[in-house]
């Protein structure tokens, strides 16, 4: 079973998107296995965005990222990576397709409400940095038969 991690970013808590943005994800059939409500200071910012140091975007997004609470969140299910990348959308929210997050609720780049792990190694990594492995649940759901 796949594994994955998402950041409900800054601006998506402080539109009051969460709930929506949780909803859309287990909707599609992925299993909650971790969640924690976090102010990212820029010690974990680095380490989190450690392939951007040194592009423009780079302080930006730092700022951007610690500026205010954000969701991080374990999700678990069959292709687990892909699934939210796709109901993300693509991270440029004006070529996102209707009936993504971005889609539907962002403007620019610079405020585009999540963050998902873009591989199976980085998803590893990046769930390393937000939660121990003892706070990371694993049960069955009675639905699961019927998505697994």
């Amino acid at each position: 079973m796949e594994r994955t991690l998402v950041l409900v970013k800054p601006d998506a808590v402080q539109r009051g998107l969460v709930g929506e943005v949780l909803t859309r994800l287990e909707r599609t059939g992925l299993k909650l296995a971790a969640m924690r409500l976090i102010r990212m200071d820029r010690e974990l910012a680095l380490r989190h965005y450690a392939d951007h140091v040194g592009k423009a975007f780079f302080e930006p997004l730092v700022r951007y990222i610690t500026s205010g609470p954000l969701l991080a969140v374990v999700l678990e299910g069959p292709r687990a990576v892909e699934v939210v990348r796709k109901t993300m959308g693509t991270t440029d929210p004006a070529a996102a397709s209707a009936g993504t997050i971005r889609g539907d609720f962002a403007l620019t780049v610079g405020f585009n409400l999540v963050h998902g792990s873009d591989s199976n190694e980085s998803a590893e990594r990046e769930i390393g940095l937000f939660f121990s492995p003892d706070e990371i649940l694993s049960f069955d759901r009675d639905v699961d038969r019927w998505i697994t």
